[in-house]
This record gives structure tokens, C-alpha cells and sequence, in this order.
């Protein structure tokens, strides 16, 4: 007991030396390690970030078995590295200073998503594509998730407006000087277009496939993305997710399927929810109206 009782003593000791600044210190901190690592985690910097992981591991684990020379060129790689992280990580880093002077703080480490303008942009898609399909007008487009498609917008053209169907089927006629890329979205709103798109590196592909469906599927194995495809000679609606093509959608399956992929669940549900309730509003008004005309 006597032991136990110096032990509370001790962690008492420690207590009252804690206060509510280090709490607010210890908050931001592990607020603003929390949005980094979501940051690398939505970028293609994840890869390079694991490396550096694992040469600090390595650094650590060399001077704790006393590896003087593994150690050695470690240490000099990690004075070196800096400079070079530096270098490589530039363009993230002006990003984050550029909307850090813009003052939208909440944009630094990322942007949520917004509901209302995925459900905006699904709609405008699917109205577009059944539109391109009976026309046979070739279609691509990027929806972003987690990974995000900068270094490819940067082959294109930036833009920064909401779908619409309109906007859609001018971007894609045949004539027009961005209809050979593809359209990338990112939460609901277009980010780029005309952009180039890594190609599937799969040799089992089909081989009537083209090169706007290689395209799509390879941005899908590199990504989380959900890419929305029509054919230029068929007009046939496809969708790759995971590097898997599912190909001659409906429109309608075109419309549940980004449903599925891009909507939170709870959305989703309350989307259908809405949608039931105006379905069930409107039978009850067309009763009403037949019982007046009974009547």
C-alpha cells in the first residue's frame, strides 16, 4: 500500500504541472499530423512518404545494433534528404502556401466533399452520357475519390465549374479542341479538361478496346477512381473502377452505379428516401385531384 500511495503521489506531482494550453498545444498538433498524413494519403506522395518511413526506421535501427557505417550513409542520407524532399514535394508545398495567403484555411489540407454537388454532378453525367450514347460521341470522365489527379489536369486544361449536361456535351463534341482528353471531376465540380490519362498496362485487355478505353481503365488501376467511358463507335456506356471494366450500361445502371461508388451511404439512403416521399406525395395530390373532379 505504501508503495502504491507513493506512486498517486508521483502521478499527482506530474498532473499539476499540466495545463490547459498543453492540451489546446497537444490538439493542433495532432490535428495538423492527422491532415498531413490525409494529405499524402490523397496524393500520388504516398510511395515517397513510406521511403522516408523506412529510412528513418532503418537509421534508427542501425545506430541501436551499432552499425557504424550503415549508419553513416544513413545520416548523410537523411542531412541530403531534406533538401531533396524539398525539391520534390515543391509543387505541394506552394499549393498549401498559396491557400494559406488566400486565407482558406479549411482548403489547406483538403476539401470536403459535398453531398448536394456529387448528387448535382451524377445526375448531369448520366443526362449527358444517354445523350452522347444515341449520338455516338466519344466520353470520358474522372471521378476523384481519395486520389487525386493533379499531375494529369496539368496535361490539360484547368477549369473550375459545376457539371452540367450542356457543358458536357459541348466538351466532347467532336469538334472541339478539348474533346480527345478527359474530363476529370473532383467533389462534384470539373477540375480539368483535355487531360491525359496513364494507359493500362493489362495485356489481356480486349483487343477491340481503345485507346479512350485504356485510358479509363488505367486510371482506375492507379487509383481509386471511378471512370465513365462512351464509345466512339458503338456508343456503348462503360465504367472501370479497380482496373475492372463493366461494359453496355444503361443509362439508368450508369446512374446506380456512381450512386453506389460516389454517394455516402447515408446519403444514398436519403436520397431514395426523398425520392419515395415526392413519389408518394404526388400520388396522394393525383387522388386528391381525381376525387375533386369526382366530385
Amino acid at each position: 500500500m505504501e508503495h502504491l500511495y507513493q506512486f498517486m503521489q508521483v502521478v499527482l506531482n506530474y498532473l499539476r504541472l499540466i495545463h490547459v494550453t498543453d492540451f489546446i498545444d497537444i490538439g493542433i498538433m495532432a490535428f495538423i499530423i492527422y491532415r498531413v498524413i490525409i494529405l499524402i494519403r490523397r496524393s500520388s506522395s504516398g510511395q515517397v512518404a513510406k521511403g522516408v518511413v523506412l529510412i528513418l526506421a532503418a537509421l534508427w535501427l542501425s545506430q541501436l545494433l551499432k552499425l557504424n557505417t550503415v549508419n553513416y550513409f544513413l545520416g548523410k542520407t537523411v542531412e541530403w534528404g531534406v533538401l531533396a524532399l524539398v525539391v520534390l514535394f515543391q509543387p505541394e508545398i506552394r499549393k498549401m502556401l498559396e491557400q494559406v495567403g488566400n486565407s482558406r484555411l479549411g482548403n489547406v489540407f483538403g476539401k470536403a466533399e459535398a453531398p448536394d454537388e456529387i448528387e448535382h454532378a451524377i445526375q448531369q453525367t448520366v443526362e449527358a452520357y444517354a445523350s452522347l450514347s444515341k449520338s455516338k460521341t466519344g466520353a470520358l470522365m474522372v471521378f476523384e475519390r481519395k486520389n487525386l489527379f493533379d499531375d494529369s489536369i496539368k496535361t490539360g486544361t484547368s477549369l473550375d465549374c459545376s457539371v452540367s449536361s450542356e457543358l458536357l456535351k459541348n466538351l466532347f463534341w467532336n469538334k472541339a479542341p478539348l474533346h480527345d482528353g478527359a474530363v476529370i471531376v473532383r467533389n462534384g465540380r470539373i477540375v480539368g479538361a483535355g487531360c491525359v490519362l496513364p494507359l493500362s498496362g493489362n495485356v489481356n485487355l480486349s483487343r477491340d478496346l481503345g485507346m479512350r478505353h485504356r485510358a479509363g481503365i488505367g486510371a482506375s488501376e492507379h487509383s481509386d477512381a471511378v471512370v465513365a467511358i462512351v464509345s466512339e463507335e458503338t456508343g456503348s456506356i462503360s465504367v472501370a473502377v479497380g482496373g475492372m471494366l463493366k461494359r453496355h450500361l444503361a443509362p439508368e445502371t450508369l446512374e446506380r452505379l456512381l450512386r453506389n461508388e460516389l454517394l455516402p451511404k447515408n446519403e444514398e439512403d436519403e436520397s431514395q428516401r426523398f425520392k419515395l416521399f415526392n413519389l408518394l406525395k404526388a400520388m396522394k395530390g393525383g387522388q386528391r385531384d381525381g376525387e375533386h373532379k369526382g366530385e
